[in-house]
């Protein structure tokens, strides 16, 4: 999946548009629920080598909270790292290069969704 297929997904599937939240960064912005303006994914251009990947060329990534229980199982799939710049604990990057196919992210960002939205009170 790529940058361009993660964000239709997202405006077709939760009806979120991202959000450019940093001036310095042009690449770099989130997703968020209406309801309580909680990040549900984040995205972001960094170096691969900053990943702990070969090479040194851009890669898009997006950053997912992760069930802390799946996390282990979560990150033995392809394409996917520990959080960049986020609570390893918590959140998950997925690598928007076209290599992790959608039937492995549409799952992961929609536990991210659910982890992220408000929380119903009994």
């Amino acid at each position: 999946m790529t940058l361009a297929q993660f964000t239709e997904l997202i405006r077709s599937e939760y009806g979120a548009d991202p959000e450019y939240l940093w001036e310095s960064d042009p690449y770099a912005g989130a997703f968020r629920h209406r309801s309580n303006r909680k990040w549900f994914a984040v995205f972001m251009r960094v170096r691969r080598s900053r990943l702990g990947l070969e090479g040194d060329e851009l890669i898009d990534i997006a950053d997912l909270k992760c069930d802390p229980l799946m996390l282990g199982s979560v990150l033995l799939q392809e394409g996917v790292l520990p959080g960049y710049h986020m609570n390893k604990n918590y959140w998950i990057t997925v690598l928007l290069d076209g290599s992790v196919p959608a039937e492995t992210v549409v799952p992961l960002l929609g536990m991210s969704y659910e982890l992220t939205k408000t929380k119903k009170h009994r």
